[in-house]
């Protein structure tokens, strides 16, 4: 077992890259967790038992981090120099805002769910296109700095496409 203050790469033996194979993520997530569940170290000390615990959080945590491409993305820049700092940092390029102002525009003026599939088909999109992108960014040019912009703006996508599934929702139950 890696130490616990590995970063999530090492303590998951997974190269430091965006692209991830989930089925691989997920059997180390399994694997890990049968070594350190809180169950096994039962019949032990309690210091033994608060060890375990402390373990399984920090596999979940990791888990959580790895499994997910934004904060997978994210973590990646950090622990590259390039903090994405999306709470002190929302300074977008003119065009994504602009994008963004269209998508809210149209969301609000949909009438029917199938209005709304269309928006949620575009966002599905650019999103892939981003997530492309990240990948490009972090993993063959190595530009942090680069790949935090397209993170942050990947937030604001997730966020909005969050908004999407809301309103459609609202909309099929009534």
């Amino acid at each position: 077992m890696k130490s616990i203050q590995s970063d999530d790469f090492e303590l998951f033996e997974l190269t430091q890259r965006f692209a991830q194979d989930r089925a691989q993520l997920d059997a180390r997530w399994k694997d890990l967790q049968r070594e350190v569940h809180p169950d096994k170290f039962a019949g032990q000390d309690a210091a033994a038992q608060r060890v375990a615990m402390q373990w399984s959080v920090r596999v979940n945590e990791a888990y959580q981090r790895l499994k997910d491409p934004l904060k997978r993305a994210a973590y990646l820049c950090e622990l590259n120099g390039a903090p994405v700092n999306a709470e002190n940092n929302t300074a977008m390029p003119a065009a994504f805002l602009m994008q963004q102002m269209q998508w809210r525009e149209e969301l609000d003026e949909a009438k029917s769910a199938e209005d709304i599939q269309q928006i949620s088909q575009q966002v599905q999109l650019a999103r892939r296109g981003m997530l492309e992108n990240i990948e490009r960014l972090i993993d063959l040019q190595h530009a942090f700095d680069e790949a935090v912009e397209q993170v942050r703006a990947l937030m604001f996508v997730e966020r909005f496409e969050d908004d999407v599934n809301t309103r459609l929702d609202q909309i099929e139950t009534f």
